[in-house]
Parts: structure tokens; sequence; C-alpha cells
């Protein structure tokens, strides 16, 4: 076998533009499948990089759901938030959350904005960074204390030459006003289940000793024990509540992990589709090849005759013609690898994203290519096997 790998080698050398042309083909449509399976895995591994590790062990109820009419609310106070603790696994946190309209006013610059009442350590278990200044203690949060925490937005609009520490601003909720002193500027945050930077934070403890005595929650957050975890939590937390209630609108639940789950099942969908369809152009290469072949076994016809008459058995003459054929598909193979990575990385360079290579993919592409030389090989080898050599020989 390895000395009709080597007589491949001579034929290519012989039939140059040929061999260029049916190499075409193969190349087109390996590189076509790691392109698209290439620039899909990037895609999918930038979004991911957008919302970042932190935020995808979090879970998001909010409650009260208006449908038909018919108000469909749950109470989040504190014996529901033991009850959830206790049904649903895989539960390491829960915290509550309020949200409130108003402005925000400092000397003649006004923001109108969405406040959030929050309980202690919330800022710090969703991975949302300070710039500078402090979180809330839990003094802040028993106590009520009038202190606010800007995202990087409001801050740099209410206080455009900085230093807003310690400052009192203004807040205006429905003509009730309250002042508070800025105690910290959050860094800028990326993508998330909420974004902060045009938002600001005040103790919920605040909110209900002030705003609303007691108050149920608009929102609970859930970290989970491990951000594999997230979606299974997710689909229990929307079950629980469907058997609890009747109705699967009672609360509205989300997750950055399970967004991404659905996201990369999208990707993958889509990258199968069109991978499939890059396929085709394997198998216009492999038939390109079998005419090929077929051509080339009609030329050699004297060269067959020789070689039986010289005692060839027709499995030799076989082997040799599908040496060739697959030779070709894994040449092309080969370079389709190395060109759809090539251009991939150019593509993910330009569009200034992750490079992330499916390998998977390009083992799939390489076998495929393999099995499209044998395959469409296959006949003209078995028409070279069963020529006559009489005939053969005295072939013009």
């Amino acid at each position: 076998m390895f000395e009709d790998f080597l007589n491949t080698l001579q034929t290519f050398r012989q039939n140059r533009i040929r061999t260029f042309l049916s190499l075409l083909g193969v190349i087109i449509g390996v590189a076509s499948v790691i392109i698209i399976t290439t620039l899909g895995q990037s895609a999918a591994a930038n979004i991911q990089g957008t919302f970042g590790s932190s935020g995808l062990d979090l879970v998001n109820v909010s409650a009260g759901f208006m449908r038909r009419n018919r108000d469909i609310s749950v109470e989040m106070n504190e014996s529901f938030r033991q009850e959830i603790f206790d049904a649903i696994p895989y539960i390491r946190e829960i915290y509550y959350k309020n949200s409130l309209g108003g402005t925000l006013r400092y000397d003649t610059t006004d923001v109108n904005i969405n406040t959030s009442a929050i309980e202690y350590n919330y800022l710090e278990m969703s991975n949302i960074d300070l710039d500078y200044g402090a979180y809330f203690s839990v003094s802040d949060t028993v106590q009520g204390a009038q202190k606010i925490i800007l995202g990087s937005d409001v801050a740099e609009m209410l206080f455009p030459e900085g230093e807003p520490l310690g400052r009192i601003i203004t807040f205006d909720a429905g003509n009730i006003l309250f002042g508070f002193e800025v105690i910290g500027v959050l860094q800028v945050q990326d993508a998330a289940l909420e974004n902060p930077n045009g938002g600001a934070f005040i103790p919920r403890g605040f909110y209900s000793k002030k705003i609303e005595p007691e108050p149920n929650a608009d929102t609970m957050i859930i970290r989970v024990v491990n951000q594999d975890r997230a979606s299974e939590v997710s689909g229990l937390i929307q079950e629980y509540m469907q058997e609890k209630t009747g109705s699967e609108y009672t609360v509205s639940v989300m997750s950055m992990q399970s967004i991404l789950d659905q996201f990369n099942e999208v990707m993958g969908t889509i990258s199968l589709l069109l991978s499939g369809i890059a396929a085709i152009s394997l198998l216009v290469g492999g038939i390109g090849i079998m005419n090929i072949m077929i051509v080339t076994v009609t030329e050699r016809r004297k060269e067959i005759g020789m070689r039986k008459a010289l005692g060839a058995t027709p499995g030799a003459i076989r082997v040799q013609f599908l040496v060739e054929s697959a030779t070709i598909t894994l040449i092309g193979g080969s370079l389709g690898i190395v060109s759809g990575i090539a251009l991939s990385a150019v593509i993910v360079y330009i569009a200034d994203w992750s490079f992330s290579v499916q390998w998977a993919a390009c083992l799939i592409a390489f076998g495929f290519s393999a099995f499209v030389g044998v395959f469409f090989g296959l006949s003209p080898a078995s028409r070279a096997a069963k020529l006559d050599p009489v005939e053969a020989l005295s072939s013009e």
C-alpha cells in the first residue's frame, strides 16, 4: 500500500491541474464546515464573555403578573423565603429586593432612575464591584441608614466633577423627599441579570421603615450552590409555583445560565444546519473525484492491463485506485482544516471576538472527507479491477 501511495503522489505531480481541481471541492467543503462551526463557537464564547462568569449562579424570581384581568401574585415575605429554602434543593442563599422609581437631585442636576432597596451583602453576592467607597454594613440595613450607592452612569451625571463620597443627595419618591449620603460608586458593569450602571441602591431596612412597613419583596434573587444547577433550579421553582398556585404565570423565573443554555442550543442548531449545507459541497467534491477517477481509469487502461499481465490481482488494482481517491480527499481535508481555521481566525480578529475552535467538528469533517474519498473512489476502482488485460493492452 505504501508503494501505491508513492505512485499516487507521482501521478498527482504529472496531473497537477486535474489534481488541484479535485482537491478544491474537498478543501471548500471542509473549510466551510470549519468556518461555520468555529464562528458559531466563537460567537457563543463572546456572548458568554460579555455576560462574564459572575451571575451565572443566580436565579431571578419576580412576582405579580396581570393576565386576562386576573391578578396572579405571590407574597414574598419571610415565610415564603423559608418555604422556598425547604422546597427547592441546591439553594445557597436567598435575597429580597424592592424597586422604586424616583428622581435623584444634587444641586441643579436631576436624574430619573430606578432605585433598588437591597439586603445586606446583596451587591457582594452578585459580584457587583465598587469603584470606590464602601458597601452597606449590617447596621446600615438593620437601622435603615439613609445611605446610597450610585451606579457609574448616575455618579457621572450627578457629579461630573467627581468626588461624590460624603455628599448629600435628595431622592424624590412621589413628592416625599429623603436625603441620602453617598458612600460608594460602582464600577462599570458588564451585561448581567441587572445592569446597575444607571441605577442606585439603598438599604432595604430604610425602605421598610420609612416607605413601606413590612413590605413584600418585588424580586427574589437566589444564589445556587453551583452555576451548573441554575437552569435546574429555575425549572424547579417554576414547577413548584405552578403546583402551589395552579398557574404558570404566578412568577417570572430567569437566570443568566438559562439564557446562555438557550443561546447555545440555538447556535448549535444553526451551526448544525449550516454545516449540513456545507457538507453538500463535500458530496459535490466527491462526485467530482469519482468523475476524475473514471477518466483516469480510462486513460490508464494500458497500465492496468500491463499490471494484470504481470500478475497483479484485481484486489491490488482496486486498492491502487482507492488509495489515489482517498489520498486526494485526505490531503484536501487537511488543507481544508488549515484554511478553515486560518480564515476563521481572520474573521474573528476583525470582529474582535475570542477565538474558539470546535475541534470535534474538525475531526468529523476530516473523517467525512476520508469517507467521501473511499466511497466515491470505490466505483472507479472496481471498474479498473474488472478490466480484461487483453482488451486493456489492445486499447488505443
